[in-house]
Parts: structure tokens; C-alpha cells; sequence
């Protein structure tokens, strides 16, 4: 599903750099293609022997489901590699040139119960509100606010911010739809405060990295979050600024924009297909986490929150909490246990 080391990437891309060039064009539409010879089962031994003997793949599997397996593997094989051979930074693609999209829903979503909290993974309680972000691979993203002790509803991983309805997973990999890997949390905010969730936002990845997160470049893996409403904005900014301060890296590159200007493109969120969902708390998962925490605490709550909104945006989790499980350097998410942290536990 990724690449490996970003110094054999490089190396071999480079070599490979004059093929591949000439070809990007070809390489693009032979991943978009529905009958291409990474799907046909009448190539697809072939072309599976072939490709599990590359160096660069060789580690590179998802668990399941096995008929992906491959397309998944090969896909982002090239998609990586093109992003690299263009500098790693390829930009956003422009609606007029997006994919279609299509007017079907993601199929096997409807019913489907949360894999962990056992909720519907589309119902909104009333009363209850949604935070959009992306920070990178989705599943250790979501993992981390599955996991969040008090208030959360549902988690689920989709694909967000692009202009193309309905996408699947490949042609959102392909940089062509303009949608990032993203998590839909659904919370209750009598009980966590959605300063909790975008801290853990904040310091789950770099936002600093400019479309991509470590070896996972590409548009699909930019930096964002997204707002409902306007409090929730001035909440973002003002966190922004004084992370960006903190971090003393450079300039934050996170996209920050409206759930509404999404809507004419057809919404802001798509759900990703079933087997994606809370795939790290599934038997046989691959333990892959892409992001890039810099092990660096959001300032305390009460320097950086416009005075009015302090008293109904309190935090819910204590410092405590934060010492002993907010996220540290390096991705480690994937070494944690699945179920939801214990309040006495901190």
C-alpha cells in the first residue's frame, strides 16, 4: 500500500526517472482503468509474480481484501513514484480537470455499525456535531480519536474536500478527484469539546509538510480541516497560529475551509469503501501509520482562545490526560490498544 524508505524511493525513482517521465501520461490512465492488467484475472499471476519480486513492494501488502490487494499495491506503487519524479509536491488538480465522479453512494456503508463503538458509522444524534480533518493515512488518524476516552460517537474514513462525487479509493489515490484521506468524527460536546479533537489533530502530524505526510506524498494526503461553523473557524485559526509559533518550523500548510464551499461539487465527505473502516482495529491489519507527530503540545487553552468563546469551548480532557497519551514523536499509534482509553487511567 506505500512506499518503503525514503532513500531507496529516491534512489530508484531517480534511475527509473527517464522511463517514467516519458510516460506519465500512460501510467495515469493504465491506474484509472477499470480493465487494466492489475485488475484482469487473466494477467493478474502473471503481473502479481512480477511485482511481489520488486525490492520495492516486496513489504508493501494490505491484509485484505485480497482481490485489492494487488490493485491497491500497484497503484500506489505508481502514484508514489510519480509524485516523487515531480518533486513530491504535485499540487491540487483543478475541478475542470477532476474525475466525474459518479451519482452512486460508496456501497456497503448503509447499516454498517462502528467496528469498536459499535454505532451506526452514519447517524448524527441530535444534539451531536462533526469535525472533517486529514492528516495523513487515514487509518492511524482515525485510530487516534476512536480511542479518545469520553464523547465520541462514531469515527469514520472517507475522502473529503475533493470535486469529484463519490470517488473510490483508487482514483482518490490517484490525485485525480482532488480529495484527501480524511476522518469524520461524530461527538457529543456535553461531554468532549471540540478543542479536544482538533488538539488531537494538531498533534497527531506534521502540518508544517506541504502535501504529504512522510513517504505518502501526493494531494490525497494534504493537511486540512474543515469547518461547520463559524466558531469553529476562529477555533482553527487561532490554534493554527499559536501551534505554527510553537512548532518553529516554518509555516503551517494545512488547508482550512468551509464543509460549505464543498457543496457544489456535492458535499464535503464521501465515505470510504467498508473495508477500510476501522481497518487497524481489524484481525490481520497491517500496522501502517504514514503521519508525522513532532512530539510538540498545543499551547495551554486559555493563551491562544478568543475570550469568547473560552467558556463553551473548555477542554474535556485534563493535562493528565495529554502527558500520558497525546501523541509523541513518530508514529506510534499502531502499538495501542484498540479500545477506547479509560478515564481512570490517567
Amino acid at each position: 500500500r506505500r512506499m518503503i524508505g525514503s532513500k531507496t524511493t529516491r534512489a530508484t525513482t531517480q534511475a527509473m526517472a527517464p522511463f517514467f517521465l516519458s510516460r506519465q501520461a500512460l501510467s495515469v490512465g493504465l491506474i484509472l482503468q477499470t480493465t487494466t492488467a492489475f485488475q484482469s484475472q487473466a494477467s493478474f499471476t502473471t503481473r502479481s509474480a512480477a511485482l511481489t519480486t520488486s525490492p520495492l513492494i516486496a513489504a508493501a501488502k494490505p491484509t485484505f481484501p485480497t482481490t485489492n490487494r494487488m490493485n491497491n499495491t500497484a497503484r500506489r506503487m505508481i502514484g508514489s513514484i510519480l509524485d516523487l519524479l515531480s518533486g513530491g509536491d504535485g499540487g491540487m488538480i483543478s475541478p475542470d480537470k477532476a474525475l466525474p465522479g459518479r451519482p452512486e453512494k460508496m456501497a456497503g456503508i448503509d447499516g454498517l455499525k462502528h467496528y469498536v463503538l459499535k454505532n451506526d458509522l452514519q447517524e448524527v444524534p441530535e444534539g451531536y456535531e462533526q469535525c472533517v480533518f486529514g492528516n495523513g493515512c487515514f487509518w492511524g488518524s482515525e485510530k487516534a480519536i476512536w480511542r479518545l476516552p469520553k464523547g465520541i460517537h462514531s469515527t469514520a474514513v472517507g475522502y473529503c474536500a475533493g470535486f469529484s462525487p463519490n470517488p473510490t479509493y483508487n482514483e482518490a489515490c490517484s490525485s485525480m478527484t482532488g480529495h484527501t484521506e480524511g476522518v469524520r468524527v461524530v461527538y457529543n460536546p456535553k461531554e468532549i469539546s471540540y478543542v479536544d479533537i482538533m488538539r488531537m489533530f494538531w498533534e497527531s502530524h506534521d502540518p508544517t509538510q506541504y502535501m504529504g505526510q512522510g513517504n505518502d506524498r501526493g494531494s490525497q494526503y494534504r493537511s486540512g480541516i474543515y469547518y461547520f461553523n463559524e466558531d469553529q473557524k476562529r477555533l482553527i485559526e487561532a490554534s493554527k497560529a499559536a501551534y505554527e509559533k510553537q512548532l518553529g518550523k516554518g509555516e503551517i500548510k494545512t488547508e482550512i475551509a468551509a464543509a460549505s464551499d464543498f457543496d457544489k461539487y456535492g458535499g464535503l465527505w464521501y465515505f470510504a469503501e467498508a473495508y477500510h473502516q476501522q481497518y487497524l482495529s481489524k484481525p490481520g491489519s497491517r500496522p501502517y501509520c504514514s503521519a508525522q507527530p513532532q512530539g510538540v503540545s498545543l499551547a495551554p487553552f486559555d493563551s491562544w482562545c478568543p475570550e469568547d468563546l473560552k467558556e463553551k469551548y473548555q477542554p474535556a480532557l485534563p493535562e493528565s490526560f495529554w502527558k500520558k497519551h497525546g501523541p509523541v514523536r513518530g508514529c506510534s499509534i499502531v502499538r495501542f490498544d484498540n479500545e477506547p482509553i479509560s478515564e481512570s487511567s490517567y
